[in-house]
């Protein structure tokens, strides 16, 4: 893990940002991951909250990344490194969760307008930001019915997660 660790840090830091995290990713089209997922991701194991991620939130992160590529893999039979959009509803229905046809269209479209195909980084990223989301809508629903009253800008928080 540190010799990968030490590959990723082109600058010799001792610490990888999300540029340096984004060019040591790729996707399975051999595009490279969105600098929204690699920012997204050292959040998610940076600690001490610095932007960056030392050789131990990497090694968190690593496995992470790792699980989310394997259940990818597992939706992904042309190998083409994209998934369609009834695989992608698969992975969420799996996941326990029941969107509308709508919506899940609406999520391929924002990650792929043209093709209508999600990347491994996109679909880690969309998979985060709804049980982020899920977790969040779940504690303002105090009555476990499917609605929560909340104020504007705490929707807002939310949706920007700058709230939890």
């Amino acid at each position: 893990m540190a010799e990968w660790f030490g590959a990723v840090d082109t600058d010799r830091s001792g610490q990888i940002d999300a540029k340096e995290l984004q060019g040591a990713l790729m996707n399975g089209n051999m595009s490279k991951f969105s600098e929204e997922a690699c920012m997204m991701m050292i959040d998610l194991y940076d600690s001490d909250k610095t932007g960056q991620i030392n050789v131990n939130e990497f090694g968190a992160l690593f496995k992470f990344i790792n699980q989310w590529k394997a259940a990818f893999e597992a939706l992904d039979h042309d190998k083409s490194g994209t998934i369609n959009e009834q695989a992608f509803a698969q992975s969420l229905v799996q996941s326990g969760f029941r969107f509308s046809p709508g919506f899940i269209s609406s999520l391929v479209v924002k990650y792929s307008p043209r093709d209508r195909r999600v990347t491994l980084d996109n679909f880690i990223v969309a998979n985060v930001q709804i049980r982020r989301l899920t977790d969040s809508f779940r504690t303002r629903d105090t009555q476990m019915n499917g609605t929560a009253n909340m104020a504007y800008e705490d929707f807002v928080g939310l949706a920007m997660g700058a709230h939890k």
